[in-house]
């Protein structure tokens, strides 16, 4: 009955870097809509040396730090901005260094959900897909709905702690939260 009870542990990989980005913001603002129901980490991403293979034999510590939290997590939610109509380079070093060698992905079988997020209207579609396209690669499983190509998301959607205080993108933003969660308890029973 315990292990029932049990919270989920989720870790968040945000795209962007940049310490005010808006899809940090979406990220923070998930953990405080999911609440109690969910334990949500945001995964450091910005320090992973780029991955190398000839590093594989002695990996840098960053690289088994991240390896090792992704290990212990229930699932994964992938929180991106677009980038020349793609996955922006810290990302995908990101899904790299998880991935190698072969024999020790962390990926694999980890529930997933791509919300993309962009001040532009077509909310990063691009990232999004290709950020699919490498989870199905990775036999990640994949929220298919709702898709969440989440446009013309601007900082003043969000109040000082970070956290959406625009109702329309809380209401989205809620969806996406409780069907992630139901999606979750069902790859996991």
């Amino acid at each position: 009955m315990a292990e029932s009870s049990k919270r989920m542990r989720v870790a968040v990989l945000v795209g962007s870097l940049r310490a005010g980005s808006i899809n940090l913001k979406v990220a923070k603002s998930m953990a405080a809509l999911a609440g109690d129901r969910l334990d949500i980490e945001i995964a450091k991403i910005a320090d992973l040396p780029l991955y190398n293979e000839d590093l594989d034999p002695n990996p840098p510590a960053e690289w088994v730090r991240f390896r090792e939290q992704i290990a212990g997590m229930d699932g994964v939610i992938f929180c991106t901005p677009e980038y020349n109509r793609g996955v922006p380079g810290a990302l995908k070093n990101a899904i790299d260094v998880g991935s190698r060698p072969p024999s020790e992905i962390v990926w694999a079988k980890k529930p997933t959900a791509v919300i993309s997020v962009s001040p532009y209207p077509i909310g990063g579609f691009g990232a999004n897909h290709q950020v699919r396209q490498l989870c199905a690669f990775l036999d990640m499983p994949m929220l298919q709905q709702p898709e969440a190509y989440l446009g013309r998301v601007t900082e003043d959607k969000f109040g000082f702690d970070d956290v959406v205080t625009d109702e329309p993108l809380k209401n989205i933003l809620s969806k996406i939260v409780d069907a992630y969660l139901a999606w979750l308890g069902l790859t996991k029973a």
